[in-house]
Order: structure tokens, then sequence, then C-alpha cells
């Protein structure tokens, strides 16, 4: 059987980690492992880390050079087969979700992928991730966008190559597209795969993380095309915007 590493960065997360904690240790597939990095917290994520250490937990807490650094790292620690990276506060979407995925596939693909379902702070169903993921998924599927959530993004470990520390809210959209690009086989799962939380990024890292995502675009798929895929994103906002 497959092994699934799920990998979760912290920084000061007391209030966001306990139930991703939960849902990684209550999934019912046995082989999986929780990897968590923490970046040196101030706050009680450590403590929080420690009440749930347990034998398929593996943390470290100390400085990094940012989200990006931390994932890294984190992947450089997994054993795993494939590498799932879950956010502090994300969840998957059933104690099942594991089992599910894993067993949704027969051979040995790159690259498995899902859906994603928004929730509050409580965890309460808001609605679905406005981008669905595409029946079939390539590198230039995201000319359209980022058609995939990363943490519905599953890539087998041997595949993986670190994140590119020059970008530093939207390394995450050119890791994807350089991951697809490498892939020989992608996977549809066909299944909800992840409870994500909505809770939005300041102004400033907003337009600092659309400013990277065009020039990572402009680099895969070309200038002309980027600025004529930013219009129709642009129109796709008004006639189905953000819920």
């Amino acid at each position: 059987m497959k092994k699934l590493s799920v990998i979760t960065v912290t920084y000061n997360a007391q209030q966001t980690l306990e139930r991703t904690l939960k849902s990684v240790r209550e999934q019912s597939y046995p082989h999986i492992e929780h990897v968590v990095v923490d970046g040196k917290s101030t706050d009680g994520t450590v403590e929080l880390i420690r009440k749930y250490n347990n034998k398929k937990l593996t943390w470290i807490s100390e400085p990094d050079k940012g989200l990006y650094d931390a994932m890294n790292k984190a992947a450089a620690m997994a054993s795993g087969d494939y590498l799932c990276f879950l956010n502090a506060g994300d969840t998957f979407f059933s104690p099942e979700t594991v089992e599910k995925m894993m067993q949704s596939f027969d051979g040995d693909p790159d690259i498995l992928y899902g859906e994603t379902a928004i929730v509050d702070d409580a965890g309460k169903f808001l609605h679905m991730r406005r981008l669905s993921a595409p029946e079939t998924l390539s590198w230039k599927s995201f000319k359209l966008g980022m058609l995939v959530c990363h943490q519905a993004f599953i890539v087998k470990r041997s595949l993986f190559e670190p994140y590119d520390l020059q970008y530093r809210f939207s390394s995450d959209f050119d890791w994807t597209v350089r991951m697809m690009k490498k892939s020989k086989s992608i996977h549809n799962t066909h299944l909800t795969l992840i409870n994500y939380l909505n809770e939005g990024m300041t102004t400033a890292n907003r337009k600092a993380s659309l400013k990277e995502r065009y020039r990572i675009m402009t680099k895969y798929y070309g200038g002309i095309s980027t600025f004529l895929y930013h219009i129709w994103f642009a129109l796709r906002a008004v006639i189905k915007p953000e819920k």
C-alpha cells in the first residue's frame, strides 16, 4: 500500500492548527504520516503539537526563511510515496477521504487531484471553490488560473522539486506547473479532498501575489497569451464573482 505524507507548516497557528492535527489523526487510512514544520512559534503552537504527538507525527520547531522554505524542509523529512500540503486550519473532507483517494487509482500516477470545499472558522461548509477541477489536467490547464487548489494537488515524492524561494507569495503556482510539466500521469480522483479555511490574505499580500502569479504565467505561457487570459479573468470575475 502507498504511504501518504501530510505536510503542515506553521507559525503562531495555535488558533487553527488543532482541527488539522485531528483530521490527519482521524483518517481511516493506516499508511499515513504527518510532518509538521514550525517556524519557532511564540504562541501555544508547539504545546499543541506536543499534545497531539504520536508515532505517525514528526515535527520540528526552528526559524526558517518563510512558508516555502518550511515546505522544502518538510518534504525533505517526509518518507511517504505521496506528499500532501495541508495548511493549519485546513482538513480532509472526511475521515475516509485519504482511504478513498488512495483506492481511486491503479498503477502509479505521478499526481492526484480533486475538488476543494470552502469552510468558515467553525469548519462549517460555505461553498465549493469557485474554480472547479477540470476532468483532465495538464500544465497548460493553469492558463485559466489555478484550477486545482494547492492542498488538493498530491504529488509523488520522487517527483518533488523544491519550491522556488524567489516567489514569496505564489511559489505554489510555479511549483504545481513545474510538477505537471515533469509528470507522466495525472489522476483525477473525482473526490472532494479538502476543507479549505476561508481566510483572505491582506490586500498588500494579495497584490504582491497577483503580480508574482502574472510573472509566472508569462514565463510558462508567454506575455501575449497571459495578457489576453487576464482580460478573460476580469470578465469571469464579473460574471461569476467570488462568494
